[in-house]
Order: C-alpha cells, then structure tokens, then sequence
C-alpha cells in the first residue's frame, strides 16, 4: 500500500518539479528576452541619445549662426538707420536750400521784372513810347509764363490787362514820322534859294547847246568861201566879246509875276538854312515829347520860311513842302493809359516775401 502512494508522491514531486524546471526555464527566457529587449532598448536609447545630442549641437550652433546673424543685421540696420538719418537730414537741408533759392530767384526775377515796367512806365508817361511799354510788359509776362507757377497768377492778370489796353491804342509812328523829319532836315542843304541864278544859268547852257546843235546840222560852207579875220579885228572881237558877257553878269533881268521874295546875301542864307534846321529839330523833340502845339507851330514856321526864301518851282522844294504839310497833318493828342496796375501787383506781391526776409 506503501508502495504506490511513494510512488504517486514521487511522480507528483517529478511533476512539480517538471513544472518547476519549466516555469524556471520560461522565466529565464523571459528574463533573457526582457534584458535582450531592455539591452536593445538602452541602446536605442543611447542612439537616439546621441542623435539628440548631435542635433543639439547643431542646434546650437545653427543658434549661434543666427545670433550672429542677427547680431549683423541689427549692426547694419543700425548703419542704415543713421545713414537713413543723415540722408533725410539732407534732403530736409537740400530742400530748405531749393526753397530759399527758389525763393530768392522769384525775387531777383520780380526785382527785375518791378524794374523792367518801372523803367517802361516812365517812358510811357514821358515820352509816350507805347511800343517800348508793350514790348516790356509782354517781355515781363513771357518771363512768367516759363517760371510757370501758380502764385504769379494775379500778377500775370494784370500784366496782361495792361497789354490788352496799350494794343487798343491807335497806331502813331512817333520813329517813322521823326525819321521823315530827319530827311527833310538832310534836304535843306540842297534846296536853291529864290534869288539863286542858278537856274538862268541852266538856261542859258541849254540855249547854247541849242545852237550849237543847230549850227551842226547847217552844211558845212565851202573852205574858199570862209575867210580868216584879219589879227586885229578877232583881238577887238573877242575882247568885246569878253566885256559884254562880263556887263550881262553885272545886271540881271527878270518878269517878276509875285510878290518880291527878299534878297539874301550868301552869308544870310546860311544862316537861313541853318535856322530852318533848328525849327525842324525843335518839331522833332515836341514830337518826341508829345507836344502837339509847338510840333504844329514849327511845321508852320518852316512852312512859311520854305515858300518866302526858297524857290517854290523847284521840285525839292515842292517835296519838302509837301512833305511838311503832311507831317503837319499827324496827330499827336492821344490819352496814354498807365500800367501801374502791373506794378501795383508786382509790389503787393513782394510785400509780403519781403516781411518775412526781414
């Protein structure tokens, strides 16, 4: 009875210990596949390490790359931001320095402009040389008209009212007129004299050359029938010959249908011609001074003195004549406007560049 329960004893002891071996040997596999596991873990582990670690570095010096980087940048924008100042500096300077001499070349230019229709309006007023005023205010608004700015408007308005208004203004040649004057003044030195025998002279030429003419188409006489004069008789001939042309040159005969003009020595009648000179000079400067009453009064003067002293049948003196009788007929009176209103704007506008300069 014994003998089968030892060995039931003895085969449950095989058994557990079997069981035993066998969870003994599932536990060291275990264990050696945990540690093999745990091994490759760890080095996976230390790999991944490394790699961090690695990366890390980079890290830090991709960290460092860019904090020098940024150290740079901001280095360069800080160059840049005072450069930026200095250029805005400079471009405030150079503009203050562009209005400045803006500002002074507007008023050198009005300066001259102010003087230019100063100057335009004395003679205007003195001497009444419309041409010269329109030419300066057209010359001043041309100025204008290239600076093209917009505060020269007013000013250009004005300028141009005054042009408007001198244009309206009939034509006088004042320089045409004086240069007729001048030619007759030129004349008078040729102009012969009512007692100048110059004229009996020409006739008598022409009556001689008459005769002459005449004498040639005669037929010529035959040389036998000709006969010298004897020595004495062509000495007496011409010597009476001689005494008779010089008694003919003593005493002179003429019709006289008009009034007698007056006898005038050489002498006097340079001083005739000189005087004639003077009075159309004197019409000459009341012309230029717009005086109409002693321009008209000289005119008349000469007149008189060219129809009283002068030959009135020679044609330069019938030239002369006419050409003062229509001189005389030019008007003078004209109402001359002022262009003050073109400097009153030019004015008004320095007034107040000119306050805030000082």
């Amino acid at each position: 009875m014994e003998a089968p329960e030892a060995r039931v004893r003895t085969r449950r002891r095989l058994v557990a210990a079997a069981i035993l071996a066998a969870v003994a040997v599932a536990v060291a596999v275990s264990w050696l596949d945990t540690r093999s596991r745990i091994g490759s873990t760890q080095e996976e582990l230390a790999r991944r390490l490394r790699d961090i670690e690695a990366e890390s570095k980079e890290a830090r010096a991709l960290a460092r790359q860019s904090q020098e980087a940024m150290r740079d940048a901001l280095a360069k924008l800080s160059v840049l931001e005072s450069r930026l100042a200095e250029s805005q500096a400079q471009q405030g300077a150079l503009e203050a320095l562009y209005q400045e001499l803006s500002r002074n070349r507007d008023e050198w230019q009005l300066a001259e402009i102010e003087q230019v229709l100063a100057i335009a309006s004395q003679q205007l007023q003195l001497s009444g040389n419309v041409r010269a005023a329109l030419l300066a205010l057209q010359l001043a608004e041309a100025r204008l008209a290239r600076a093209d700015r917009p505060q020269f408007l007013a000013v250009r308005r004005a300028l141009a009212r005054d042009i408007e208004r001198l244009r309206r203004l009939p034509a006088l040649d004042l320089p045409g007129t004086a240069l007729k004057l001048d030619g007759v003044i030129a004349a008078i030195d040729g102009l012969p004299m009512a007692f100048d025998d110059r004229g009996a002279r020409d006739e008598r030429g022409k009556g001689a050359e008459a005769a002459r003419a005449a004498a040639a188409k005669k037929p010529a006489a035959k040389a036998e029938e000709v006969l010298p004069p004897a020595p004495e008789e062509g000495f007496l001939a011409r010597f009476g010959g001689e005494v008779w042309t010089e008694l003919r040159q003593l005493v002179t005969v003429r019709r006289i249908d008009a009034p007698e003009p007056p006898l005038l020595a050489p002498s006097q009648a340079y001083f005739l011609r000189e005087n004639l000179k003077l009075r159309l000079l004197s019409a000459r400067v009341s012309l230029l001074t717009r005086d109409e009453a002693g321009y008209r009064e000289d005119l008349r003067v000469a007149q008189q003195w060219l129809q009283r002293y002068f030959d009135a049948r020679a044609k330069p003196t019938q030239a002369a004549a006419a050409q003062l009788k229509q001189l005389s007929g030019a008007a003078l009176s004209l109402e001359l406007p002022s262009i003050s209103e073109s400097l009153e704007a030019v004015r008004a506008f320095k007034a107040p560049r000119e306050r805030r300069g000082g």
